[in-house]
């Protein structure tokens, strides 16, 4: 089992290039089953979660031709099972996202309850009932979500809590379905709007993108499509982070700044000076220690809780006393547990966690516990004293590319150790 082993201690410096995002890319795959034509998808990452979308796309039938960069060519078109396994669903909640595709242009869905990240209940509740208003019949039973519909049709569906796969899987179904879907209340993140556009790109007829009413009116067919993903505006956020805890000075290439509004203002905050154009962002701490910034999660345009753990691990080396709310996800605090035992001062209360920084962590061995946990713990292990090793580092290959080859590169000491 691969570990990571980081010795502590020197500022990170240079430049290194952003990949896809992940969470575009994703969808994006799924969203090729709709197609009635080839479909070519760019900047694709090299991650285990697109590795395992995938693998569960070819087992339905899907060809799948790969470049040495990982572009990708699907054709959609010999599908000849409609069914999305636990062995595979259960490492990788965007799984979940095969439903709305596989329903709206094939009638029929059998997909498994999805696993992925311990973080908190996110139940997928919010797409059957969506899709059971637009006309699909639909049974739970066995871990398995089993749907079936002739045609589905138009709806006016509200979601009570804002939910990024629900958006997407939704949308995703409403391009083929008979008549126009509202969609109220939808996720607004970039990897939704990277969709949306995706589909446009594909002949689907969709407005108000962007916002969090979406009226999608159904076409009989759709095309494929070449299309390139937006960057990771958390890859980005993580090596920004990075940067700041380091005291250190780096550009970032192929990014979109304007993704990361509140990241960036949070950067400022703590003292990082900033600079941006079309397609980069540089961030140079000038060696200062950064000051404690208090962080408040929610849904896009506002702070990211995919960037908490990464500002809990910042805050823990900070000049001051701050707090992180976390309102998206409720068990998203385990990072706190490891960081704690590399002398981070973190007391948890409900969904707050209350930090007082100290000048530097120590070196121990620590345990991911999911995606953004474990990019936390190199955070930590990069400003630590000694060498600190981090086990379970799959969380982190599901989410960034050779995140070792990176940080090296901005002259981290790191490498890759099995065992």
């Amino acid at each position: 089992m691969d570990k990571l082993l980081i010795t502590g201690g020197i500022p990170l410096s240079g430049e290194i290039r952003i990949s896809g995002a992940k969470n575009a890319a994703l969808p994006i795959l799924a969203a090729t089953l709709l197609a009635e034509t080839s479909s070519y998808v760019n900047n694709v990452p090299h991650l285990q979660d697109v590795t395992t979308m995938m693998n569960l796309l070819g087992r339905m039938g899907v060809e799948l031709i790969v470049d040495e960069k990982l572009n990708i060519q699907a054709d959609s078109n010999r599908v000849h099972t409609f069914a999305a396994p636990y062995e595979l669903v259960k490492t990788m909640r965007a799984s979940v996202l095969v439903l709305g595709p596989l329903l709206a242009r094939f009638g029929e869905a059998h997909v498994s309850l999805p696993g992925g990240c311990a973080i908190g209940s996110r139940p997928v509740n919010l797409h059957i009932q969506g899709l059971t208003a637009m006309g699909a019949d639909i049974q739970v039973e066995n871990g398995y979500i089993s749907a079936k519909a002739k045609r589905l049709h138009g709806a006016k569906i509200f979601m009570d809590l804002v939910t990024v796969t629900g958006t997407e899987n939704l949308m995703m179904a409403a391009t083929l379905a008979e008549g126009t879907t509202i969609l109220e209340n939808a996720a607004r993140e970039p990897e939704v709007i990277d969709l949306a556009k995706c589909l446009i790109s594909m002949g689907a007829k969709i407005e108000g993108v962007g916002s969090d009413t979406l009226h999608i009116e159904g076409v009989e067919k759709l095309s494929g499509t070449h299309y390139s993903i937006l960057p990771d505006r958390i890859e980005t956020g993580t090596y920004l982070v990075a940067a700041a805890m380091t005291g250190g000075h780096i550009k970032l290439k192929d990014t979109d700044p304007s993704l990361l509004d509140a990241v960036l203002q949070k950067l400022t905050e703590i003292g990082a000076y900033i600079t941006t154009g079309d397609s980069w962002i540089e961030l140079d701490m000038r060696g200062q220690r950064p000051q404690a910034v208090d962080i408040y999660t929610s849904p896009y345009p506002a702070f990211p809780t995919d960037m908490q753990a990464q500002f809990t691990a910042l805050n823990s080396i900070a000049d001051g006393v701050a707090t992180i709310t976390e309102t998206v996800f409720e068990n998203r605090f385990m990072h706190a547990l490891e960081l704690q035992r590399m002398g981070a001062k973190i007391r948890l209360e409900g969904n707050m966690a209350i930090i007082k920084g100290v000048p530097r962590l120590q070196a121990a061995p620590v345990m991911a516990t999911d995606l953004r946990a474990s990019a936390s713990l190199v955070l930590a292990g990069l400003v630590a004293d000694g060498d600190t090793v981090i086990e379970r580092i799959y969380h982190i290959d599901r989410g960034y590319e050779r995140i070792e080859e990176k940080l090296s590169q901005l002259g981290a000491k790191i490498r890759r150790i099995r065992y």
